[in-house]
């Protein structure tokens, strides 16, 4: 893990006093390990009964998108509001700073879907959370969720409780 861990970039006082943002730019610039963070994501699901893969906008689409791949699998793009031009289901949620929302386009998952998903990092889960609940809408099950980063300080792991939760580097 030492690896991604050291592809992983502090950036201090961003985007607020105070918070340290960890930037995955580095990772995702380095194809070897990129390559690899996507083959962990992948390795504990190989196998398992899973239809689909979604990931959040804007870094789960890079790592979504190749687990997706990888497993041979759709992707479901999660997005802001008035990013898809379809018909869509939301889910609205809380944020630390105020309100979010997620939408999926109505045909993007079906009710027999299993779905795994994918995103850069684990924070509080509220996102996370969210997403889940808009897979779960479409009547779809969420099979798991994995993600390359996890703030284990913030427990959002906690408000995922009930979702198997896979994460590959710990802070």
């Amino acid at each position: 893990m030492n690896r991604l861990t050291s592809k992983i970039r502090d950036i201090p006082d961003f985007p607020k006093p105070g918070i340290i943002f960890k930037d995955i730019t580095p990772l995702v610039k380095d194809p070897a390990a990129l390559r690899l963070a996507v083959h962990q994501l992948v390795q504990p699901f190989l196998g398992r009964d899973i239809t689909a893969v979604a990931g959040m906008e804007a870094r789960g689409f890079i790592f979504g998108s190749l687990v997706a791949w990888e497993l041979g699998i759709p992707f479901i793009p999660l997005r802001k509001p008035g990013k898809l031009p379809y018909e869509v289901q939301s889910v609205s949620y809380d944020l630390e700073y105020g309100s979010a929302e997620l939408q999926a386009h109505i045909d993007a998952v079906d009710s027999s879907d299993k779905v795994l998903l994918v995103d850069d990092l684990l924070a509080t889960g509220g996102t996370a959370k969210a997403s889940c609940e808009l897979i779960e809408k479409f009547g779809a099950t969420v099979v798991a969720c994995a993600f390359v980063v996890e703030l284990d300080f913030l427990e959002g792991r906690d408000v995922l409780k009930g979702y198997e939760t896979h994460s590959l580097i710990h802070y």
